[in-house]
């Protein structure tokens, strides 16, 4: 499982005050403890206004590299932000994201061969009004997805799709589209990941950090290998952990047995 630390992020309130007062003690701390907790690469997104949005990036990935070496998923929708934090990475970068739009293909894809980045592909086509309701509809947006990508000569290997994951608050079929997405995108492209929000499934619900493990134990069985989440959430990992073990993934249980902070003598 590739976790991608989702937690600096110009969007989340805490975050955008320490960017704008250039807090970088709390941003090195919020960076480290998702290093240590065992993230793969930390998602970094500035949030903030585009007027200003390429120097907060900049800023950004200098604090956080600082501090520690694991790899940046650099997220931004601006071309001119991508293409100045690329050369600002120290690590083969991941960016986050491009989708069926021909124009937002045309323009990132040069970055991702520059680099041989990683790449997260959205199931969604924003040219397009309303967001793809039927498995469908997300699998005609990869198919010129992956015809752009593999023209280009990127492997499928590289890109990471996220299906979209949506409310089931808002639409109880969510969860089964979700999972249908996943085994139908697993079978088609099966050199490529599968990521994607875990906290969009739980919106507007009570208790949604359970939703939110369960959720990912059935996406895991359906073919999930990677995920945009807190790495410190503890029962979250645990949950992922004993999913991989009971999937027959986790040869003599070793992962289970020897992860972080399990505490065995509950019950």
């Amino acid at each position: 499982m590739i976790f991608i630390g989702e937690k600096i992020n110009g969007t989340r309130k805490i975050i955008q005050e320490a960017i704008l007062s250039r807090d970088a003690e709390f941003i090195k701390k919020t960076a480290l403890e998702q290093a240590q907790a065992g993230a793969d690469y930390l998602d970094v997104n500035a949030g903030t206004d585009p007027s200003r949005e390429k120097g907060d990036m900049l800023w950004l990935l200098q604090i956080i590299q600082s501090v520690t070496d694991t790899p940046i998923c650099i997220d931004s929708s601006t071309p001119e932000v991508i293409k100045e934090a690329i050369h600002a990475v120290k690590a083969t970068p991941m960016i986050n994201s491009i989708n069926g739009d021909p124009k937002r293909l045309k323009s990132f894809i040069p970055f991702i061969k520059e680099r041989d980045c990683n790449v997260i592909a959205l199931a969604m086509d924003e040219s397009q009004s309303g967001m793809p309701k039927t498995v469908n509809e997300r699998m005609t947006v990869l198919e010129r997805i992956f015809k752009a990508t593999r023209n280009a000569g990127i492997a499928d290997s590289k890109v990471f799709i996220d299906p979209l994951i949506m409310a089931v608050a808002t639409d109880q079929t969510a969860g089964l589209i979700a999972f249908e997405s996943i085994r139908t995108i697993r079978k088609t492209y099966p050199e490529a990941h599968i990521t994607g929000g875990l906290s969009n499934i739980s919106f507007g619900l009570p208790n949604r950090a359970l939703v939110n493990r369960t959720f990912l134990t059935l996406a895991v069985e359906a073919g999930m290998d990677s995920a945009v989440v807190n790495p410190e959430n503890v029962p979250l990992i645990e949950s992922l952990k004993a999913s991989e073990m009971l999937l027959g993934r986790d040869r003599f249980c070793r992962k289970y047995t020897v992860a972080a902070k399990i505490d065995f003598t509950k019950k």
